[in-house]
């Protein structure tokens, strides 16, 4: 097995990704899809967290070895990039999706130097709207963002459009093209839908039209 490939199969193994394509669920943005990814749960599992890790440091290493600061966004990036950080003996700071309301109203938590070059983590890419906000807020503190950095993607053709549109690129280590055929060697129900699946990753808003009520 790869990597990606191990790590989608330890995904399905501690239920933090669900399929269900012929009982759809809605996310919060009103989208239905056949498929549920809550990463907050590796954060449980010692072994996945460890594999997760190995991963972001392995990624690190090829893809953008000279990062000085770890980002998290707010709040299932941060641990992950506590993680990152830690064994990388690096400063990190956590991105809120928006000022806080007292204090000192900070949307950014931690300090770096300005001109330092900044790994954002997330743990999730479904539309990239969030890590992309957060790394536009660590850019005008004067940070300079040198990728994004995830568990995993949906691979949706909103997330494709909106980083085709920044100057960072993003790496994930685990998505939706990879798991798909994991998950169906082990649920028949997967296996049969693999057409239905496939038909929500090309377009999911016609998917979440034609399963509607």
């Amino acid at each position: 097995m790869s990597q990606a490939e191990k790590i989608a199969q330890a995904l399905l193994d501690i239920h933090a990704i669900s399929l269900r394509p012929n009982q759809p669920f809605t996310w919060t943005s009103g989208l239905k899809s056949p498929i549920y990814c809550d990463n907050r749960l590796t954060i449980s599992h010692p072994e996945v967290r460890q594999l997760l890790i190995d991963g972001f440091l392995a990624t690190i290493k090829d893809k953008c070895p000279d990062i000085e600061v770890v980002a998290g966004t707010a709040t299932a990036g941060i641990p992950h990039a506590a993680f990152i950080a830690q064994a990388l003996d690096l400063p990190m700071i956590y991105v809120r999706d928006k000022a806080k309301g007292h204090g000192k109203q900070n949307a950014i938590e931690g300090e770096f130097e300005k001109g330092a070059k900044v790994l954002m983590v997330e743990d999730l890419i479904s539309t990239g709207g969030s890590v992309i906000h957060a790394a536009h807020q660590v850019q005008e503190a004067g940070g300079e963002i040198v990728a994004a950095l995830a568990i995993f993607n949906y691979l949706l053709p909103a997330s494709r459009e909106a980083f085709a549109k920044e100057d960072f690129p993003l790496y994930t280590l685990s998505d939706f093209k990879t798991l798909i055929p994991i998950a169906a060697k082990e649920d028949p129900e997967v296996e049969a839908a693999q057409d239905v699946l496939e038909q929500w990753y090309q377009d999911p808003q016609a998917w979440t039209a034609s399963h509607s009520d």
